[in-house]
């Protein structure tokens, strides 16, 4: 998962023993082989990866599941990889002064677009939020004419005033604020390249983030992507905007407001961008629980969990002076392909009246790539897809007396939800507002754009606090989970034998009961009126 982990679980009731009980056991099995060193962190397109998918695969026909139609149990995507060169250079020339900022310091870029060599001169424009939402009446382009232009746009979206404290979700991050949205959004307008400027404030991580993102080798799905895109730090900007007659404070001001139109700097840029790419070939994992409903059963629910983390570095290691190179992602997301292994073992023991799928998605860390790609080519009609319900770093604290469904509000499976948790004796934890924008950084959130009712069960935007209510010491286990936020996306999210799972197991438990409410409910899950997610019809 892309953003610091958000958990559930909790006891269930003897009201729900009709359901098939998710055992520990064979979780904990699951989850210690693959967050071991063996796997290598299960990079995509490392060895550990394929170490990984062929584990998950050799697991599914153990458990039972039956294969795809071609008999196997994988779901082939290619993707491309890419990472600039030393050799590549932006250089500004804006008000007479030439600005050369230093790559990793104050730019990084990359190109998104699967060439080799990338070459441009062009003049820079500033779009603001760079935001298209008919919706909201909002239009940060005016019909302004940016091909062949370079683009910098502000992350995050318009903030809610006085006046409208509920434009844009008001305090929740949007779709639209994320730099992915941005991205596609500079394709879209056919603009040379794009930069975002980067403030902590704004992009809700330090500069070090999108600057490790961009050091390393990017993937994207195979097909059209920017020639050119990054991030500009926030005092690179100012210094470009200065030099190009602008006051970037002012003219975000102005961008706050929908009288916003794009506004030329007097400066141009020119891009020699030099990258080492590669076409590789990566696998989603899927199996199937046929549905036993004559009519039913051609349609389906997902259960899905990614089954990749950031794999092995070994020169970021050796830089850095440090033994472990191996991101072993023991919570994200061992934890939730573990689950969902667990899981199926018992459900093809009691098939539900709709088809059940059981999918291990590649690609998630690197840009929810074998999610979407999913939804491009799925391997069951979408309009026909019920569901999908995604595990992603998972409990390993303790048991809750609560389970979080942020993002199930959006639709009747919040209803459904709240049905199950009752009979599991469960409280549903309170929606909170998304500042980070959670709902939109899982596997989940590709099928809710292609229109399936979906959401991350048992989660809730993390809180930074801890506060969930824990049935064993509760302000120790919120301390034990609020530590957790040190070893995201490090070497020391590793797998410790002395975890109590309990609140795991419960959580894929709970999960596995909607997944069957869902399954033998007589009606499909709908997006609520208005929710912007609701584009396939049924």
């Amino acid at each position: 998962m892309r953003f610091p982990f958000v958990l559930a679980a909790s006891l269930f009731s003897t009201a729900a023993l009709a359901q098939p009980l998710v055992a520990e056991a064979p979780l904990r099995a699951h989850l210690s082989f693959l967050a071991d060193d063996l796997l290598e962190g299960r990079g995509t397109g490392q060895r550990g990866g394929d170490l990984a998918v062929r584990y998950l695969e050799t697991q599914a026909a153990v458990a039972g599941l039956q294969p795809l139609k071609d008999g196997t149990y994988r779901q082939a995507l290619t993707i491309v990889g890419s990472k600039a060169l030393p050799s590549s250079k932006v250089t500004f020339s804006a008000g007479g002064k030439t600005l050369s900022p230093a790559f990793g310091k104050d730019i990084v870029f990359g190109a998104a677009n699967g060439q080799q060599k990338v070459a441009f001169d062009a003049p820079v424009v500033f779009a603001g939020y760079g935001i298209r939402a008919p919706e909201e009446n909002w239009d940060d382009f005016k019909g302004v004419d940016l091909k062949g232009k370079l683009v910098i746009m502000m992350v995050n979206d318009p903030q809610p005033t006085s006046t409208e404290p509920n434009r844009f979700a008001g305090k929740s991050l949007t779709y639209y604020g994320r730099w992915v949205y941005k991205y596609e959004e500079a394709l879209r307008q056919g603009a040379a390249g794009v930069l975002l400027i980067h403030t902590t404030a704004s992009a809700s991580y330090p500069w070090s983030v999108p600057a490790n993102g961009f050091g390393h080798e990017r993937f994207n799905l195979a097909g059209a992507g920017n020639a050119m895109e990054g991030w500009l730090q926030e005092d690179m900007a100012r210094t470009l905007f200065q030099a190009g007659g602008q006051d970037l404070d002012a003219l975000r001001a102005q961008a706050e407001t929908r009288a916003f139109r794009p506004v030329a700097l007097n400066a141009t840029v020119k891009v020699a961008l030099d990258s080492q790419v590669r076409s590789i070939e990566q696998f989603n994992v899927a199996g199937i629980v046929p549905g036993t409903d004559p009519k039913l059963k051609d349609e389906a629910v997902i259960y899905s969990a990614h089954w990749d983390h950031l794999g092995k570095d070994d020169e970021s290691s050796q830089r850095a002076g440090q033994g472990d190179h191996i991101y072993n992602g023991a919570i994200d997301n061992a934890s939730g392909a573990a689950a969902l292994l667990a899981m199926a073992q018992v459900a093809v023991k009691q098939p539900a009246r709709r088809t059940q799928i059981f999918l291990w998605p590649a690609g998630e860390e690197t840009g929810m790539l074998g999610s979407t790609a999913y939804t491009r080519a799925p391997l069951w009609p979408l309009a026909k897809t019920a569901a999908d319900l995604n595990l992603d770093s998972m409990n390993f604290v303790g048991k809750t007396h609560d389970i979080g469904v942020a993002g199930a509000e959006r639709s009747s499976l919040y209803a459904s939800a709240a049905k199950v948790a009752k009979r599991m004796g469960l409280r549903l934890a309170p929606t909170i507002p998304d500042l980070s924008g959670a709902f939109y950084r899982a596997d989940h959130f590709a099928f809710a754009k292609a229109g399936v009712p979906a959401f991350n069960v048992g989660s809730a935007v993390f809180s930074g606090d801890g506060s969930f209510d824990f049935v064993q010491e509760p302000k120790a286990s919120g301390e034990r989970l609020v530590a957790f936020k040190k070893d995201y996306h490090q070497v020391t999210d590793e797998y410790n034998p002395s975890w109590d799972l309990s609140g795991m197991v419960q959580q894929a438990q709970f999960t596995l009961n909607l997944g069957y409410e869902v399954a033998n409910d007589k009606n499909l899950p709908v997006w609520n009126k208005g929710e912007a997610f609701g584009k396939v019809k049924r």
